[in-house]
């Protein structure tokens, strides 16, 4: 009889609908050790370490990474700081990243191009279309990009898809809470440019 009592007065009712309310609480830390913060926008670090944006319990999170970057202003730095960014970004995260969580969720066919002749010098081109990436897989980009000098002085990247798609105009993404955190983010994000 009491069994019966508590089970009853758990308080979630039973329904014949099918109820997605979101991914299950993970106990998974998204913390690597020895690494502290992780909560704002990428930054260079000593040596070449840059933060990476990853995927860890359904949101995005920085990791600490060796990279070496080109550094520089002119349209080619940029270019081969995003190609470089852009290949971690696509990389299956380590032993010791994935013990902690991590995935990447940017597809390994994606790559980035230089700007259009017609497109701001700040531009770069993704070969896919910003909005029509993989959940999250956006928001790791724009994160990734931010704080290096591939983001204007606002911290906001100018990103377009192929040239091939005429109609859907650059954006500025800026890499926001928002972003991080909810898959439908990338869908609406960006302000036409």
């Amino acid at each position: 009889m009491l069994v019966g009592v508590t089970v009853a007065g758990c308080g979630i009712r039973a329904t014949s609908v099918p109820v997605d309310d979101g991914p299950a609480p993970s106990r998974v830390a998204c913390a690597i050790e020895h690494e502290q913060g992780g909560d704002g926008a990428p930054q260079a670090g000593p040596d070449g370490e840059l933060r990476i944006a990853l995927v860890c319990s359904g949101r995005v999170v920085d990791v600490r990474r060796q990279v070496p970057l080109r550094q520089g202003e002119s349209a080619a730095d940029r270019l081969a700081a995003a190609r470089t960014l852009l290949a971690e970004l696509r990389r299956e995260p380590g032993p010791r990243e994935q013990e902690a969580g991590f995935t990447t969720a940017v597809p390994e066919d994606l790559r980035v191009f230089a700007p259009d002749q017609d497109d701001d010098s700040s531009a770069l081109r993704l070969s896919r279309h910003p909005n029509e990436l993989p959940p999250f897989a956006l928001a790791q980009i724009v994160c990734t990009f931010a704080a290096t000098t591939i983001a204007d002085a606002n911290l906001q990247v100018l990103l377009g898809g192929p040239s091939s798609e005429p109609g859907k105009p650059l954006k500025l993404y800026e890499c926001g809470t928002a972003l991080r955190t909810t898959t439908e983010a990338a869908e609406t994000a960006g302000v036409p440019f």
